[in-house]
């Protein structure tokens, strides 16, 4: 039986584990999801253990990202956004991905949104918000990331090349974008959004990264201003689905494990 599972500290709320565990049984692979709650500092050594008792692949959330980064060796797109969310234990040292910037361009995909030579929006600079820019940029996509620091913005735009920055000023040309993408928890701890409703439009795609609640306040105004809204379960989907196709060498049984995931949110 092989053994994956999530590295963070807390994953008691993770929806990870259902969503892994259905495509295993959709597939019949004999394989079990586990999650792992470290200490802080003892990150490195978890990730050393879990290759001596031989686990198969690890996902990593919340605060281990860019701490799991030096443990590994990581892909060149990890590389550029300076954190993993993924580790293959198949190869010595591991190799490590980052599947954020997967479950951005493939939710786009899924609702047949074209990135390519597209004006894009991100809000947020921090670590959600360098994969979402980074996979943007990497699809074609003029990126332009708004950021209550503005200081945080200019860096991450300098990082992605070609990319503009701005304050949460800036945001008036989401008027003018075809593609916004929240990365900010804006939305899921209080009825807000971090868009004004007067920016959004009927030609405009919204991905809101917020999972929970489901139908954000930026998701209402923008289906409300015609856009087409993609939830942030998607984004967890197919994170998920692309660390799965890593790990298994097998198309994911997506319809399977998005039921899961939307059963337990």
């Amino acid at each position: 039986m092989q053994v994956f599972g999530l590295v963070g500290n807390p994953v008691g709320h993770s929806l990870s584990p259902p969503m892994h565990e259905a495509a295993y049984e959709a597939l019949g692979i004999d394989a079990r999801y586990v999650t792992f709650e470290p200490d802080e500092e003892a990150i490195e050594r978890a990730i050393d253990g879990a290759a001596a008792l031989g686990v198969s692949g690890l996902n990593v959330t919340i605060p281990f990202k860019r701490r799991v980064f030096d443990c590994v060796n990581p892909d060149p797109l990890a590389a550029r956004i300076g954190a993993v969310n993924t580790v293959d234990f198949s190869t010595t040292p591991p190799s490590g991905y980052n599947t954020d910037a997967a479950g951005v361009t493939r939710s786009f995909a899924h609702h047949d949104v074209a990135l390519g030579g597209r004006d894009a929006v991100v809000v947020g600079a921090g670590g959600a918000g360098r994969a979402v820019a980074f996979a943007l940029a990497d699809a074609g996509c003029a990126v332009h990331v708004a950021n209550r620091t503005v200081e945080r913005a200019e860096e991450l735009a300098a990082a992605v090349g070609g990319a503009t920055a701005g304050g949460l000023a800036s945001l008036d040309r989401v008027a003018e974008a075809d593609v916004v993408v929240n990365a900010t928890s804006v939305g899921m701890d209080e009825d807000a959004s971090p868009v004004p409703a007067e920016h959004l439009h009927g030609d405009l795609a919204v991905l809101d990264a917020v999972y929970s609640p489901i139908d954000t306040r930026l998701l209402r105004e923008a289906r409300a201003a015609g856009a087409t809204t993609i939830d942030g379960a998607w984004m967890l989907l197919f994170q998920g689905v692309e660390a799965f196709e890593r790990w298994t060498d097998h198309d994911a049984p997506i319809d399977e494990m998005n039921a899961a995931l939307r059963a337990r949110l």
